[in-house]
């Protein structure tokens, strides 16, 4: 399993607002930018992907519930 398989979501949502804020404030140079807008993407996905799942999580079970009625 590597790092992003292991971050959570609130963990890559922390970071990912780190990163934004560094950018806003002019603390990066433009040597690290690109990495960061990197990690920033990586991040982005894991938090879409985590949230799909989620939904797809709460979908069924509310399905279960209407289907035990």
């Amino acid at each position: 399993m590597n790092k992003s398989e292991e971050i959570n979501y609130s963990q890559a949502f922390e970071e990912l607002q780190l990163i934004v804020q560094e950018i806003e404030s002019g603390e990066i140079s433009v040597d690290q930018l690109s990495e960061k807008v990197k990690r920033a993407a990586k991040l982005i996905s894991i938090c879409r992907n985590k949230l799909q799942a989620t939904e797809l999580d709460v979908e069924k079970v509310l399905k279960e519930l209407e289907d035990g009625d």
